[in-house]
């Protein structure tokens, strides 16, 4: 059974740093891509940043581009969001899921979220 438990979210002032953690168990992990969502109340889930499985390739939203880095350790079965230079805009619950970029917002895979509020 997939198990996903997110953890790191905050109140942070704009321009604030955070990291955001993903523990994995349940299935193969360092055979799975790996991605970060996000989302705010009364909007879809909106795909943040994703994560190979063996290659490690990475690929990131316009709207984060620059200021997020997504890695992850296989040995720990988990997958980390480090977050900069925050933005008021980036206030939202985040969740990782289990796969890469096509399926991150449709998938059930998904952990129960971790705030992360940008505010001053």
């Amino acid at each position: 059974q997939v198990q996903l438990v997110e953890s790191g979210g905050d109140l942070v002032q704009p321009g604030g740093s955070l990291r955001l953690s993903c523990a994995a168990s349940g299935f193969g992990f360092s055979r799975s891509a790996m991605s970060w969502v996000r989302q705010v109340p009364g909007k879809g889930l909106e795909w943040v940043s994703s994560i190979g499985a063996f290659t490690t390739d990475t690929l990131y939203a316009n709207s984060v581009k620059g200021r997020f880095t997504i890695s992850r350790d296989n040995a720990r079965t988990t997958v980390y969001l480090e977050m900069n230079s925050l933005k008021p805009e980036d206030t939202a619950m985040y969740y990782c899921t289990k796969g890469g970029m096509p399926t991150a917002t449709s998938t059930t895979d998904r952990g129960p979220g971790t705030q992360v509020t940008v505010s001053s």
